[in-house]
């Protein structure tokens, strides 16, 4: 038996063996306040998670910047090892007002079953008692993002029971603002670079297993450009029967224009727009064809009968940049409507960035595809000479934007990460080239020079964000396990 298969089955030994006393170590760190804009509890529960891995010989400090939660950072070196692994996970969790809560956002709860679906209270467990993997905890940051944190720990517990040594260098960043959209992190990263950067991957412990409950292991995120684009009609509101066919109307004008970037099939018909996107190699296609096909399933759960791209499936769809006007106000509607040419028009649309895109590229083209239409581009609203002097005036808003980040799935570290999930799994796991949203992981490629990839492990079903956020035992023990074999994998590159 290999190391890895060793490590795996230590691993299941030790949560069969001290399932019990697992748990209690997660309630004792779920019953920690963690909003992440409370900042003195932020640093209590970082404090805790410092004593936490030194209790299992890691060398580990927390890090903290005035005004900003801190992160904790820690590290196990490992004779003879060669490579190293950073793991990132984050212990700040979503505010708790949510009025739905059925339990105490900070008093774990233990159920036999999801709530609402004959999930019972029951007490949790002591000594050798019999753990049901089917059973659920319930509370706030189970699933999003404390897990991780207990995962490893039980994970090197395990190991050095087995006597067990990892085969890799280990480096551990746990971080307090994410949940507020990391607003530090890069500051962190900065300040950290030299400690930070030797990792050979960072792998990103956050978010659920495939709907299927089926494993995976995700190798990219999109990144995002947002804009907002207001078109000017009239100084005032006028009658449109008055008006009407005479003054332009910017709801129209804004609605041709935004037309105008879309072709009939959703294909996005910008210069340039496509330009430089990460390529979709052989093997991104077949990871894509091995994914579970619910794209009919999931169009008759829309009420949608047919999709852009004539048909494209949804995952490949992910693998290219994308224009969404995700919202268009001008004038009133329903009770509010007036017979009236509105003043303006104003569209807010997001840009889905694929590896390879430039974030500040991809708004130059869609400014340069407007002012193509005719369009007199400016940053603040139009004085009377501006107006005079041109006859379709559009003020454009640039707002946040990061690019995509994506690891080659037909990479020697993905074949390392996918045989480790594997492993720890005891059979197949999904790969799925990117997620569809956008989430700044671009830092740990941009500032550290390193590749990324995500390895989550909570229930697809853990109500993340909302009220009853719960984690079902046998996803946490599979992240034990999964922690134990990323810990001793042959890392390819």
């Amino acid at each position: 038996m290999d190391v890895q298969n060793a490590a795996v089955a230590a691993a299941q030994a030790h949560r069969t063996a001290n399932g019990a006393a697992i748990l209690a170590e997660f309630v004792e760190l779920l019953a920690m306040p963690n909003v992440s804009r409370h900042l003195e509890d932020v640093a209590h529960v970082a404090d805790h998670i410092v004593t936490m891995l030194e209790a299992r010989g890691v060398n580990a400090r927390a890090v903290a910047r005035n005004g900003a939660g801190p992160v904790v950072v820690g590290r196990l070196d490992v004779p003879e090892a060669t490579e190293t692994v950073g793991i990132y996970a984050h212990y700040d969790g979503q505010p708790v007002d949510q009025p739905d809560w059925q339990v105490e956002p900070f008093k774990p709860t233990l159920l036999s079953g999801p709530l609402g679906d004959g999930g019972t209270e029951i007490p949790l467990p002591a000594g050798n008692d019999i753990i049901d993997p089917e059973w659920r905890l319930y509370a706030r940051s189970t699933s999003d993002d404390k897990a991780p944190v207990l995962a490893i720990c039980a994970a090197l517990d395990a190991l050095r029971d087995a006597a067990i040594s990892p085969t890799v260098n280990l480096l551990f960043l746990f971080e307090g603002e994410e949940e507020i959209g990391s607003p530090h992190l890069p500051l962190y990263l900065e300040d950290l670079k030299d400690e930070l950067s030797v990792a050979d991957i960072w792998l990103i412990c956050d978010g659920p297993v495939h709907q299927s409950r089926q494993p995976q292991v995700v190798f990219g995120v999109r990144g995002i450009s947002e804009m907002e684009l207001t078109v000017f009609g009239p100084k005032r509101p006028l009658h449109s029967g008055h008006y009407g066919n005479w003054a332009r109307n910017p709801n129209m004008e804004l609605a041709q224009l935004l037309a105008s970037m879309k072709d009939a099939d959703g294909n996005v018909i910008i210069d340039g727009f496509y330009d430089g996107t990460q390529e979709i190699t052989t093997t991104d296609r077949a990871a894509v064809a091995a994914l579970p096909d619910d794209d009919a399933a999931l169009r008759a759960e829309l009420g949608i009968s047919n999709t852009e791209d004539n048909g494209t499936g949804l995952v490949l769809r992910l693998l290219m940049p994308s224009l969404n006007i995700r919202g268009f106000a001008g004038g009133g509607v329903g009770p509010e409507a007036a017979n009236v040419i509105p003043t303006h028009a104003t569209a807010s649309i997001d840009i889905r960035l694929a590896p390879g895109n430039d974030p500040e590229d991809m708004m130059d083209r869609v400014e340069g595809h407007i002012s193509a239409k005719g369009w007199h581009i400016v940053r603040d609203v139009p004085d009377n000479t501006t107006r005079a002097n041109h006859a379709k005036v559009i003020k454009v808003d640039r707002n946040a934007s990061y690019p995509g980040v994506r690891l080659p799935t037909d990479s020697g570290l993905a074949d390392s990460l996918l045989n480790a999930a594997s492993v720890a799994a005891g059979g197949s796991v999904v790969a799925v080239p990117t997620f569809g949203g956008s989430v700044p992981l671009h830092h740990f490629t941009t500032i550290l020079d390193t590749p990324i990839a995500i390895t989550p492990f909570a229930n697809h079903d853990n109500n993340q964000h909302a009220a009853n956020e719960n984690i079902r035992v046998a996803n946490l023990w599979y992240g034990i396990d999964l922690m134990a074999s990323l810990m001793t994998m042959d890392l390819r590159s």
